[in-house]
């Protein structure tokens, strides 16, 4: 017998708040939700076994179409963490994929544990094994029998017994804690403004969320401000009215290659359309064979190979620590920007910030991040939280002026 991973003692609560925080959202029209409904929701764990948070499916007409992550733990920092509008997340179907792939291991490996018999599994669980990148765990009297990445099914590896590394430094496919490894200071911070947010998501959060659809309308009474909005996205020109929005996503094409696949992003924007072998050749990353990722020792590799294939062509500069005013400033310029958070690497091409006050709640910053995570396909995070995540390296790039 399967044991279930739901926990339903808070899942009651994290749709409450997902439906305050989506409308708010929704109504900022930084994203377009209207009419969408909260399907079921798939908590996520960390490494250390704690609960992370919730994937609830977004459902037009009861189609999956969307999810959003809403946080549970709350050294996260805000409830709302990310929302990718355009994106699918079905659980029943992601599982029976990951079934599938332990089956096939087990019959290549007769030493391996059979399943469902003795030594088999009895639970399935979701992990963020290199948060937000989220891996299937299988487990047989709580204790892990298996864990594959999502999407590729590649097994992965098990916590390094010795971290020879700075803390938030791993490597690209590596099994790490994100709470463990967060620092106190700043676990504290977010925990303080969690609460905060919470407690005043919990005031309003059971007037909007009854039948769980997301309407312009739904919060109307509650605000006690106009809504004041300002988001900007990438476009062809510096002339948006005349142009449509000019980005495209670049999936990884190796579990290790989210470096690769961000220059390739910066690059095909700025019209210097290299394959991503030959991108991830010129980074020291390895072939398709036998790939490997950027260690941290080599981040300004990115500034020197930006150049290189640019023929000099683009000025890049690399931010240690970015703002978010580092990554609005750019995109105002209508330039991408290559991010670095831990153990991944994504671009970002638009930003928003809204300010909406209801009972002490305040506004959201959040970045539009095209994400090369899963590999071959990657995913448009529209929008993540600015204040929820780690962002330690960030690179811009301009034409070089004469």
């Amino acid at each position: 017998m399967e044991k279930s991973s739901k926990s339903s003692s808070k899942s009651g609560n994290v749709q409450r708040i997902a439906s305050l925080e989506l409308n708010l959202l929704n109504y900022s029209k930084a994203v377009v939700l209207d009419g969408a409904r909260l399907g079921a929701a798939t908590p996520v764990y960390d490494v250390n076994g704690e609960e992370l948070f919730h994937r609830i499916a977004l459902l037009r007409s009861g189609i999956p179409q969307g999810y959003a992550d809403v946080a549970v733990h709350p050294a996260m920092g805000s409830p709302l963490l990310a929302v990718a509008p355009a994106a699918v997340w079905n659980e029943q179907a992601i599982v029976a994929l990951a079934r599938e792939a332990f089956l096939r291991r087990a019959a290549e490996s007769p030493d391996r544990p059979a399943p469902y018999g003795k030594g088999g599994y009895d639970e399935i669980r979701f992990v963020a094994y290199s948060f937000p990148k989220v891996a299937v765990q299988f487990l047989r009297d709580g204790k892990e029998v298996e864990m594959l990445e999502c999407f590729t099914w590649t097994p992965v590896p098990p916590a390094p017994k010795r971290r020879d590394r700075k803390r938030l430094e791993p490597g690209n496919f590596e099994r790490w804690s994100l709470i463990d490894e967060m620092d106190a200071r700043r676990k504290e911070e977010n925990r303080r403004k969690f609460q905060q947010r919470t407690r005043a998501a919990n005031a309003v959060a059971l007037d909007v969320a009854g039948n769980g659809v997301i309407s312009q309308v739904a919060v109307d009474s509650l605000i006690r401000v106009t809504r004041l909005t300002q988001t900007a996205e990438l476009h062809f020109s510096g002339r948006p009215a005349d142009h449509h929005v000019c980005y495209e996503l670049r999936g990884q094409e190796t579990n290790v290659w989210c470096v690769a696949a961000s220059v390739q992003m910066m690059l095909d924007f700025y019209r210097y359309n290299y394959p991503q072998t030959t991108i991830a050749q010129q980074l020291g990353l390895g072939t398709l064979a036998n790939p490997n990722g950027l260690p941290y020792a080599r981040v300004g590799d990115v500034v020197t190979q930006l150049q290189v294939m640019s023929s000099n062509a683009l000025t890049p500069q690399m931010i240690v620590g970015p703002s978010f005013a580092d990554f609005a400033t750019e995109i105002d310029q209508n330039r991408p920007m290559i991010s670095f958070i831990p153990g991944h690497s994504r671009t970002v091409a638009g930003y928003t910030r809204s300010w909406l006050f209801i009972l002490g709640l305040g506004g959201f910053r959040g970045l539009l991040v095209y994400d090369p995570w899963p590999p071959n396909a990657g995913v448009i995070t529209r929008w993540e939280n600015f204040d929820t995540q780690t962002y330690q390296y960030a690179y811009s790039a301009h034409v070089a002026t004469i």
